[in-house]
């Protein structure tokens, strides 16, 4: 018996309610937000494992690649137990497991430097990239989600949806080319992200992050934008809404005030798939830009099998991801008035 089925009394009595299903009950609130704080766990170390497994598995190998192809058999053997690559791979894994989880992901095996410590200086890169493009993309995506609402099936409403239709078919790395082409080849307007990035003032490297940052808001904006539009026509189909209008409450009003609020936990759950998007999606931007972010430094890595370095971006990108969904689940929760109000 586990213990969220009831238990009978052996007098035939009622059924007494297990401890998890009273604990819910009570608390139905602080009970869900656990649930999802250890199923954010328990995803983190799925993801740990698929990550290590994958790149295991990976066809070639990092002694091979880093001493060439006259390399000796012997000197590619000496190479590997330097590394630890001779050890099983269960033993690695673990091994590995318990150094992040003290903040050490190793060092890099192609430059021997600190892995941590250079992904703490990408990192930063990266989140003032996706940052950048959430505070342009969020106000502005869920603003002409409401627009559309409010201009139902007119022009506004029809040339939104066009628009958007047409940054969604577009793949970044295409928007990012075709950026470059108009603001930097052919009308020069701005510069390009380079190397010298953090030697760069503040100002320089804002100047700089203007084509990325556009194009990560032209790729996120249309998803969101749909997805507010959905949400809150599908609220405004409610009874209440219909009283509402009844009522003689302007459109305006009527969405803003209450179908806006009660279409708050979809629209939660949206931006926050998005906003994590955007710190993963990085990747092909910054590749595409030369820009020295965690996505850049993962492809760098990939290309001479610098496993340390892959695994710990790649769990690091993982982990973004899983909080920024766990947060949004929360987020959904708190917004639900039937958990804030129990009865």
């Amino acid at each position: 018996m586990t213990e969220n089925q009831p238990v009978t009394s052996a007098a035939g009595k009622a059924p007494v309610p297990g401890p998890l299903a009273v604990l819910r009950a009570r608390f139905p609130m602080g009970s869900r937000i656990g649930e999802r704080f250890l199923l954010g766990i328990g995803l983190l170390f799925a993801s740990s494992v698929l990550i290590f497994a994958g790149i295991e598995i990976l066809p070639g190998d990092f002694a091979e690649t880093y001493l060439g192809q006259s390399a000796t058999p012997q000197a590619i053997a000496n190479l590997s137990a330097e590394f630890g690559l001779d050890q099983p791979l269960v033993t690695r894994y673990f091994d590995w497991l318990f150094n992040v989880l003290h903040g050490d992901f190793g060092n890099s095996w192609a430059s021997g430097q600190s892995v941590s410590t250079q992904i703490a200086d990408r990192l930063g890169n990266s989140l003032i990239l996706a940052g950048a493009a959430a505070i342009i993309a969020v106000p502005l995506a869920v603003g002409l989600g409401l627009l559309a609402v409010l201009y139902r099936d007119r022009l506004v409403d029809r040339l939104i949806n066009l628009i958007s239709l047409a940054a969604v078919s577009l793949p970044e790395f295409f928007v990012a080319y075709l950026l470059i082409m108009v603001f930097v080849v052919q009308h020069p307007v701005t510069a390009f992200p380079a190397t010298v990035y953090d030697s760069m003032t503040l100002l320089e490297k804002l100047q700089t992050i203007i084509l990325p940052v556009a194009t990560l808001v032209l790729v996120v904006i249309a998803h969101m934008m749909r997805m507010t539009r959905a949400a809150i026509i599908n609220v405004m189909a409610s009874a209440y809404m219909e009283t509402a209008e009844l009522k003689g409450i302007g459109a305006l009003r009527a969405i803003v005030k209450h179908a806006a609020p009660n279409a708050l936990a979809p629209i939660i759950n949206v931006v926050a798939l998005n906003l994590a998007y955007l710190i993963v999606g990085v990747v092909v931007v910054e590749v595409v830009f030369v820009y020295p972010g965690m996505g850049q430094y993962m492809v760098d890595a990939v290309t001479v099998r610098d496993l340390p370095v892959v695994q710990g971006c790649g769990l690091v990108f993982a982990a973004i991801y899983i909080l920024l969904n766990m947060t949004a689940d929360i987020l959904s929760i708190l917004a639900n008035p039937r958990l804030r109000h129990p009865r």
